[in-house]
């Protein structure tokens, strides 16, 4: 006989298909039912589990899947494909903290998005204070991350001869450098209890590109930290991939020759943020991958 014994016979099974909410504290487990057909008396149970700490959890009524929510915390999180992250995470139910440079934009997209307790915070990737800064905000005000997206990125696109010093590490700084020192930040937070870590790399990372050796090696290298960093972290149930788009509709892609360029692309389009989004949730919800690189391309990797 165990401490939890007899919460079952106090549970009213027949309304778990109009369950509202599960909401998990430190210390409690505190189930609200919707009360059943012909009742008009909600269901409440109360049961202490230790293991199950620092969720949230819903129940679909459409399709009876749980949904364990977490707090996300998604640099670049403001503009193309960081935007569309942060608005399917939320659409899941889970609690999305936004970061940007512009910290208008990054309040405005929280406010703008489904659900409560959104949060938006400035920050600048590439200053290894302000990543610390940020993570302490978070900490303090939202508690526990689960799931970390890196989508902040730039680029300096030129041949290698025409490239300034700069750029260059400007480029590597953002890219790379600050994914790094995000990834590092949320490890912190996830040690205890697990997560997910998903960073925005590129085809071009893959491939290669001319005109594109900067940004393609920032790339590049994020693959190879996103490799190294999983086989560190998965003993603590921590699972890190990276996700490589390929031409998507974004501000990025705004200088390009469109047709040219779709004519390279064998689904014969341009992807959507939305549809980057989609593989970055696949990744940050599935329990056994790690290591892995997801090309969201339309099949370019074929022609390059």
């Amino acid at each position: 006989m165990t401490a939890h014994a007899g919460w079952e016979e106090r549970f009213d099974w027949t309304a778990l298909t109009s369950i509202l909410s599960l909401h998990i504290s430190f210390t409690d487990v505190s189930v609200r039912l919707a009360p059943p057909i012909g009742s008009r008396r909600a269901v409440h149970s109360t049961w202490r589990h230790p293991f199950l700490l620092y969720h949230k959890f819903t129940i679909s009524d459409n399709n009876k899947r749980v949904v364990m929510s977490r707090l996300a915390v998604v640099f670049g999180g403001s503009r193309g494909i960081g935007r569309a992250v942060s608005q399917l995470l939320a659409q899941r139910g889970h609690r999305v903290v936004v970061v940007s440079r512009n910290k208008e934009a990054a309040q405005a997209t929280a406010e703008s998005l489904p659900g409560e307790q959104h949060l938006g915070l400035s920050c600048d990737v590439s200053k290894e204070e302000n990543i610390q800064r940020a993570f302490e905000t978070v900490s303090k005000t939202c508690g526990t991350v689960g799931y970390l997206v890196n989508a902040a990125g730039i680029n300096r696109d030129a041949l290698l001869l025409r490239s300034k010093s700069e750029d260059m590490l400007s480029v590597l700084h953002t890219n790379l450098l600050g994914s790094m020192l995000t990834c590092r930040g949320a490890l912190r937070n996830m040690l205890s209890h697990g997560g997910a870590i998903v960073n925005i790399g590129s085809v071009v990372g893959v491939k290669g590109n001319s005109g594109q050796c900067v940004y393609s090696a920032s790339k590049a290298g994020l693959e190879g930290f996103t490799r190294s960093l999983a086989k560190e972290v998965a003993s603590r149930n921590i699972r890190v991939n990276l996700v490589a788009p390929g031409f998507i509709r974004t501000d990025m892609t705004t200088g390009l020759e469109k047709e040219e360029a779709v004519r390279r692309i064998p689904v014969g389009r341009f992807g959507e943020p939305a549809e980057v989004a989609q593989a970055v949730l696949f990744l940050l919800e599935s329990p056994y991958i790690t290591g892995q690189v997801l090309l969201v391309d339309g099949g370019l990797q074929l022609a390059l």
